[in-house]
């Protein structure tokens, strides 16, 4: 298996992923600063233009980094980072998704209308004078995530998991593109910093072909 890596969040998201799983897999480097993954030999690995990407041994390609998160999760069960147990997986997802669905796509959008603006206006539909309101939202959303945190110390309570590393590695972002979040929220602040404070965490801005 080969990934296709960058420097990007969601590229992150999947070498810490990788990190907690303790797996090692060959990579190659896309410069999307420079396009690349707009290219035409990139497009013909993944015809939507984003990275990460998996090629599988069969000489497929596996897009979306929660979909690549989820198969080696199923190749590689331990340790766990998506649950052992049905109920644990469906916990894990339900969080996975109240992270990506409510925070960090804004996020992701705003960066894009805003300081990625430069960067993005030829690539995709941009829309500036959303950005202000789009950052409003992914903070109030975290706000709403921070309430139903429960004991902690992570997402799905003792677990560390999949959603955990999504969420970190965004709000981390955030704090490089003009988006920090409240760090005195009572739930969401301590755990940023029980998280970063993990290996995987500063290992995983290292690119994987280095």
């Amino acid at each position: 298996m080969l990934i296709y890596d960058a420097v990007s969040p969601a590229p992150r998201c999947l070498r810490m992923f990788l990190l907690e799983k303790q797996l090692q897999l060959s990579a190659v480097t896309v410069d999307v600063m420079a396009g690349e993954n707009r290219e035409s030999a990139y497009l013909g690995i993944n015809p939507a233009g984003q990275t990460p990407a998996l090629r599988l041994d069969d000489g497929s390609t596996l897009a979306e980094a929660v979909a690549i998160a989820e198969y080696l999760e199923e190749l590689h069960p331990r340790p766990s980072l998506i649950g052992s147990s049905p109920a644990e997986r469906a916990q894990t997802r339900q969080w996975w998704r109240r992270v990506e669905l409510n925070v960090t796509e804004f996020i992701h959008n705003a960066f894009h209308y805003a300081e990625g603006l430069a960067r993005f206006t030829s690539r995709i539909p941009v829309l500036p004078e959303a950005a202000d309101g789009l950052k409003q939202v992914a903070q109030d959303r975290l706000r709403w995530l921070d309430a139903m945190f429960g004991e902690g110390p992570y997402l799905c309570g003792t677990r560390f998991s999949a959603a955990d590393i999504w969420l970190y590695v965004w709000l981390d972002f955030g704090l490089s593109v003009n988006q920090p979040f409240a760090r005195d929220l009572p739930h969401i602040g301590p755990w940023f910093d029980r998280v970063a404070a993990r290996p995987s965490a500063e290992a995983s801005r290292r690119l994987l072909a280095l």
